[in-house]
């Protein structure tokens, strides 16, 4: 099993770096972390669509 470790939180500003949601944005929302080890967060867009990414194809957006 890996373990990821990210400085990630429910409610930071986050942009998809990689993956299929590449380019868009929004405030990290439900993280868990998989039977894998994966970890997978929802993240929330301004326009209140919901998706789900893995916290690696994430960076943080600092304010």
């Amino acid at each position: 099993m890996k373990t990821e470790k990210l400085n990630l939180k429910d409610g930071d500003q986050c942009k998809v770096v990689a993956g299929t949601h590449k380019g868009k944005s929004g405030i990290v929302r439900d993280i868990n972390t998989s039977k894998t080890g994966n970890i997978t967060i929802t993240v929330v867009q301004q326009s209140g669509v919901r998706f789900k990414t893995l916290g690696r194809n994430v960076e943080i957006v600092k304010k």
